[in-house]
């Protein structure tokens, strides 16, 4: 491994770190020496990857976005723009995390969801199928968003709640306890 030691501040003070070698044989971006980043990922120039975090499988971060503490981001799934994944959270599949997204704590996106604007995803909340979360939305607690269900605007779905099918939570709508929207139904607030 030819990886040059040196640091590198991902915010919190300089930590050694080295610039990834992706796969097509360009240098991307800067990861710390305690994360992994597996050879076969693709990582941009100015993208990061710090703390414990892992990248592996045809995974890409790219632009300006962030992967740290102990998440993890792998298979085909994409992180880009200026999102960040972070805790203990998981991106796979072939999802898509992008625009100024955050995915933290024990969430996770798989399938072919897509979490983006400023939508938060987070606590161990799970998007996933084709389901699209995006504009200023919160998805927390337990709650699932899944099949091809699209929950925008500023919504927050949480607890236990479960939004499924083609249905769709907007506007300013709160789903929670242990709600179930599904079918085509939509609710707005």
């Amino acid at each position: 491994n030819d990886k040059e030691l040196i640091t590198f501040d991902f915010g919190t003070g300089p930590v050694p770190a080295h610039q990834h070698k992706n796969p097509d044989g360009s240098l991307g971006g800067w990861v710390a020496n305690t994360a992994t980043v597996a050879d076969t990922a693709y990582i941009g120039e100015d993208a990061r990857v710090s703390g414990n975090a892992r990248v592996f499988g045809n995974a890409e971060v790219y632009d300006k976005a962030w992967v740290y503490e102990n998440a993890q981001v792998f298979d085909n799934a994409q992180v880009y723009g200026t999102a960040w994944v972070s805790g203990n959270a998981w991106v796979y599949d072939k999802a898509w995390v992008f625009d100024n997204a955050r995915v933290d704590d024990n969430a996770s996106v798989y399938g072919n969801a897509e979490v983006y604007d400023n939508a938060r995803v987070f606590d161990n909340a799970k998007v996933f199928g084709n389901a699209k979360v995006y504009d200023n939305t919160y998805v927390y607690d337990k709650a699932w968003v899944y099949d091809k269900a699209y929950v925008f605007g500023n919504a927050w779905v949480f607890d236990n709640a479960k939004v499924s099918g083609n249905a769709w939570v907007y506007d300013n709508a709160r789903v929670f306890d242990d709600a179930k929207v599904s079918g085509n139904a939509k609710v707005s607030g």
